[in-house]
C-alpha cells in the first residue's frame, strides 16, 4: 500500500504542519504504508513552490529525520566537468566539504527531463549534510543500483554530512 503527501514550502516552513507531515509520515510506516511525496502542484505558486524533486526530498529527508537521502538521477554522481561532453570528467564519489567541490566542478543546465540539473542535487546536500544526513547520489537507470551500492559494486557521490 502507498499512500501519497502533496507538500508545498509553505508546509516545512509553519511548525504545526510539519509536526503533521512528521507524524502522518511515521503513522502511514508504522501501518506498512509506503508514503510518496510529492510536491502540490495544484496549489504551488511561485512564493510556495519548491520547484524540483531533490529540495523536495533533501526537506522531507530533514523533517523525517532520516538516516541517509538516496538521490537516484541519469548521471553516475557528480563529476568534475559533464561527462557527456568531456571525456576526461572524473566521477567524485567523496564530497566532505560542499563550498571546495562548487569551486572545483564546472556546473551546467538541466537536461531535458528534470528542472534542476546537479545545481539542485548539490543544494539538497548541502540542506541535509548540515543536519548531519549524508546524502548520496547515483544512477538510477542501472539495474538494481539500490543493492549494488550497499554491496560496492555500484558507484556513485556521497556527501559526508558535516
Amino acid at each position: 500500500h502507498i499512500g501519497q503527501l502533496l507538500l508545498t514550502k509553505d508546509d516545512f516552513k509553519n511548525d504545526h504542519r510539519s509536526l503533521n507531515i512528521r507524524n502522518t509520515m511515521f503513522t502511514l510506516v508504522d501501518e506498512g504504508v509506503v508514503p510518496i511525496v510529492n510536491e502540490n502542484d495544484s496549489v504551488s505558486i511561485d512564493e510556495f513552490s519548491i520547484g524540483d524533486n531533490d529540495n523536495l526530498s533533501a526537506l522531507t529527508s530533514i523533517l523525517w529525520s532520516a538516516d541517509l537521502l538516496i538521490l537516484l538521477s541519469d548521471i553516475d554522481g557528480v563529476y568534475s566537468d559533464n561527462p557527456k561532453t568531456n571525456p576526461d570528467a572524473r566521477l567524485i564519489e567523496t564530497v566532505d566539504n560542499i563550498q571546495d567541490l562548487r569551486n572545483s566542478i564546472k556546473i551546467g543546465s538541466t537536461n531535458s527531463f528534470g528542472t534542476g540539473g546537479i545545481e539542485t542535487k548539490i543544494q539538497a546536500a548541502e540542506k541535509t549534510t548540515v543536519y548531519g544526513i549524508p546524502l548520496l547520489l547515483a544512477n538510477g537507470s542501472t539495474p538494481d543500483i539500490i543493492d549494488s551500492l550497499l554491496n560496492g559494486s555500484a558507484k556513485g557521490t556521497l556527501f559526508l554530512a558535516q
